[in-house]
């Protein structure tokens, strides 16, 4: 059953628009139309979109889902390509994830610091690392 621009809206919690500027952007080439132009999504294109955001909510630029996407269309010669980008972005995940990590540390031992003092004042905070 195909879904209108609308649900797959609702269904991915993307705008309209958004949705529009991936098109547009050239990152959803195998969704169909009709013959008015009106968009038509499977469930395979759901997927594609998820992958879509997960590559963009992890920093990857639209140029490179761009690339990845035009070597996925072409399929099999190109699949070393693709693992080698998705290699990169999982890297780079993971240095986020190491930087988080580290913040959250910071921010837990203010936590604990502030919880246990009675009488802080801006002194102490400068002082605590």
């Amino acid at each position: 059953m195909p879904y209108t621009i609308a649900q797959v809206s609702e269904m991915t919690h993307l705008s309209k628009y958004t949705i529009r500027y991936y098109d547009k952007e050239g990152l959803l080439p195998f969704v169909e139309r009709t013959e008015g132009g009106i968009r038509r999504f499977s469930e395979g294109d759901l997927e594609w979109l998820r992958l879509i955001c997960c590559l963009k909510n992890t920093g990857m630029h639209i140029r490179d889902i761009r690339t990845f996407i035009g070597w996925s269309m072409q399929g099999d010669p190109d699949r070393r390509k693709r693992v080698d980008i998705l290699i990169r972005q999982r890297d780079q995940v993971k240095r986020q994830m190491e930087e988080l990590q580290k913040n959250l540390e910071k921010i837990e031992g203010k936590i604990r610091y502030f919880s246990s003092c009675a009488s802080c004042n801006t002194q102490d905070e400068a002082t605590l690392s």
